[in-house]
């Protein structure tokens, strides 16, 4: 590691967290799948669907640095929003559990008649639902929420959908190291999937912190590409700015890409791609993911592995992000 990265390793270090789970997570090898694909490349899985606390996923990686300055502010409500099976809110719940707090969660979407996966979980964790019939209409529906709570004396910590700020970036920044350490070399690519930008800003974040090469692929649940890169782009100026960087300087250094090619019919819905994928990595490698994000995510690098865009000599790592609770929604 060059003399002059180091400080900025170490501030990366010194960013306060609470410890909500033990790390690193186990990387494995997926031979079977690779078989199963004819060969190519090697295939790797970052099992953060692993981590223990409140049924795993990438976004307690992002919670343990957020909910820390919500400590910090003396939070008495976390106040999030997400579909009403989010993965995100889940683990907030969880978190506000943990910590004593109370939880809102602002759900887009019908209240289901009878609750079962993340919903069933937000509510045995103790948290709030206020549904919202669109997307559009979560943002104010928090700011309402937590004027509400502020104004009969609380102190509301709203967190944005994803906890994707550039301090929840952080915690996937912190994460490459974790990766760096349990290789003997990083992989050539990182596959995974993007929504809401959070960890494929982390991803990207951590590589260039650690002058690493690996390519970060994000394949959208969701959003265009285009939006994707512009909101990725806007995380990584932040992060770059909160280690002491020129945070425009620090986002064009890093290649932001994004494959929108397999969402399929919008959010949420399966497609026949993220179908096979699911049953291929269940049936090879006894590993599940969720219909959302990992089956599609999923999906999207075997496509790249079948048409050939990735050297049969290169090491590919599926950073699994969780969510498979989502299989249990009925």
């Amino acid at each position: 590691m060059p003399h002059r990265d180091r400080p900025i390793l170490a501030a990366l270090r010194a960013v306060p967290s609470i410890a909500l789970a033990p790390y690193p997570t186990p990387i494995e090898e997926a031979s079977r799948l690779r078989a199963a694909l004819g060969g190519g490349p090697r295939l790797l899985v970052k099992r953060d669907d692993a981590i223990a606390f409140g049924f795993g996923g990438n976004k307690v990686r992002k919670l343990e640095m957020v909910a820390t300055l919500a400590q910090a502010e003396g939070a008495d409500l976390l106040v999030t929003t997400g579909g009403v099976q989010s993965n995100h809110c889940r683990v907030t719940a969880a978190v506000a559990a943990r910590l004593g707090m109370r939880c809102l969660i602002v759900a887009n979407g019908v209240p289901p008649a009878r609750l079962s996966g993340n919903a069933l979980l937000d509510s045995m964790y103790g948290a709030e639902v206020r549904y919202v019939a669109t997307r559009e209409d979560r943002a104010p529906a928090m700011e309402e929420s937590a004027s509400a709570w502020r104004a009969i004396g609380g102190r509301p910590f709203v967190i944005p959908l994803g906890a994707s700020t550039p301090l929840g970036a952080l915690g996937f920044a912190r994460a490459v190291g974790e990766m760096v350490a349990q290789l003997p070399a990083p992989p050539d690519y990182i596959f995974h999937s993007t929504s809401s930008g959070g960890t494929q800003a982390g991803l990207l974040a951590g590589c260039r912190l650690h002058r690493i090469g690996t390519r970060v692929v994000g394949i959208s649940a969701d959003e265009t590409e285009d939006g994707i890169r512009r909101t990725v782009g806007g995380i990584l100026e932040g992060v770059g700015a909160m280690l002491g960087l020129d945070g425009a300087g620090f986002s064009a250094s890093c290649a932001i890409e994004a494959d929108d090619r397999f969402v399929g019919d919008g959010y949420g819905v399966p497609s026949d791609a993220s179908r096979e994928a699911q049953t291929l990595l269940a049936s090879t490698e006894a590993l599940i993911v969720d219909h959302t994000y990992t089956a599609k995510a999923l999906a999207g690098m075997i496509g790249w592995i079948r048409e050939e865009r990735i050297d049969a000599r290169a090491t590919v790592l599926f950073w699994h992000t969780g969510g498979q609770v989502g299989i249990f929604a009925l």
